[in-house]
């Protein structure tokens, strides 16, 4: 089975030879997804389809020779491909309830359902996102290693917004929280998030987007997202108000050797899925047997000129570039809220390691900001020393001998 990701969302395709070519896979799109084959441009690249212009979509050819065998192109059970083509063609959706026929009343609700349309956002308002090195291997290597992507892991990603729309993560904060096998539960502590945004102001940072992980048993789920992930990551972007706000997944998929690679992905929510969010659109207890890869609505809403109250999730969600830089901060300071709570004596071990280095070099580390914030005043003192780790100052020596006794106590 190969995932095959368009315009129209995500979609699969059956084909019984591993050693199949890339030719093979084209003709096996044709016949399930009627997408003729000339109009086809195949890519392993999910930048194919921010490509805008036919001289852009010509410039992938990882997939252009119909001879190349797909294993070749580490293309196995379960990879994603992305598919670009010309022309429009009609896509099998849910069952949809006929409304506005001939004799039927219109009611109010009718009327609104009339003006909301589920269309396909095809540009973010975040021209890329880029993850600092450090935060995004800590992170990972987390749910990879130690959680073994068995339960949902989430945090808050923190960083800066340029004028062209570019955000930069720079660090991860993660919230109290339960992870299950399908659910992920954010226990939002607020004096702990009123630390993190001192923080984060000193470092001239701000909120700008969310992070989970999805495990092993979603991987083999015919969804990008699932309901309840659009849901919890629509609440987070509504609550922000950041138009350029980024939800990212973490996930492994299946190489052609039969093991995993940890793989990102970035995405918006649509400015139409925020709205139907804001306006109560959207069914928050979903009952009995509901697909995991549609959303349920409260009223109907238009969806390719019908009626109905069930939406693809892929609908909601705008593929966002991803890119990676090195970051003003390291990440090598034991992370807040894990299995193992962080002790008075990480803090001494960690300044220990660090003693040939600048003091400010050694406390340039967002987590060890959050441990050590919590014995200075929350309004002054807190954004005061992250602003000297923002500017890479000299550390008032108040602060540094509050530093070294805390880390001795």
């Amino acid at each position: 089975m190969i995932r095959i990701r368009s315009r129209d969302g995500l979609e699969r395709v059956g084909i019984d030879n591993p050693q199949a070519t890339v030719g093979q896979l084209r003709s096996a799109i044709e016949s399930q997804l009627r997408v003729p084959t000339h109009s086809q441009t195949l890519s392993t690249n999910q930048n194919l389809l921010l490509a805008k212009t036919l001289d852009e979509i010509t410039r992938f050819t990882d997939m252009l020779d119909p001879n190349t065998r797909i294993s070749a192109l580490n293309i196995g059970h379960g990879s994603v491909v992305y598919l670009a083509y010309e022309g429009e063609r009609s896509v099998a959706g849910p069952v949809f309830n006929p409304a506005g026929s001939f004799g039927r009343k219109m009611t109010v609700d009718d009327l609104i359902a009339k003006q909301m349309r589920v269309t396909r956002q095809e540009n973010p308002h975040c021209e890329l996102v880029s993850f600092d090195r450090d935060s995004a291997n800590a992170f990972q290597n987390y749910v990879n290693e130690t959680l073994a992507f068995a339960v949902k892991r989430g945090g808050l990603m923190y960083g800066t917004v340029s004028p062209e729309g570019k955000v930069e993560v720079n660090f991860i904060y993660e919230p109290p929280q339960q992870g299950t096998e399908e659910n992920l539960i954010l226990f939002r502590d607020p004096d702990e998030e009123k630390l993190v945004e001192a923080i984060a102001l000193g470092l001239g940072m701000k909120r700008v987007g969310f992070i989970f992980s999805q495990t092993v048993s979603q991987d083999k789920k015919d969804y990008t997202m699932s309901n309840a992930e659009i849901l919890q990551a629509v609440e987070l972007h509504t609550e922000s108000d950041l138009k350029e706000w980024v939800t990212a997944v973490v996930k492994l998929e299946v190489n052609e050797d039969a093991g995993a690679d940890v793989h990102f992905e970035a995405f918006q929510m649509s400015d139409m899925c925020v709205r139907l969010f804001k306006e109560g659109w959207f069914e928050k207890d979903i009952q009995g047997e509901v697909d995991p890869k549609l959303s349920r609505m409260t009223k109907d809403v238009v969806v390719a000129g019908k009626d109905t109250r069930e939406v693809d999730n892929d609908f909601f969600l705008v593929v966002v570039k991803i890119f990676d830089h090195q970051g003003p901060l390291s990440s090598t300071f034991p992370i807040e809220n894990r299995n193992v709570p962080v002790s008075m004596r990480a803090l001494k071990t960690h300044l220990d390691r660090t003693k040939g280095l600048p003091f400010v070099k050694r406390i340039s580390d967002f987590h060890l900001l959050l441990l050590i914030a919590r014995f200075l005043d929350v309004n002054a003192d807190v954004p005061a020393l992250a602003a000297c780790v923002q500017a890479q100052a000299t550390i008032p020596e108040g602060f540094q001998l509050l530093i070294e006794s805390i880390a001795s106590s």
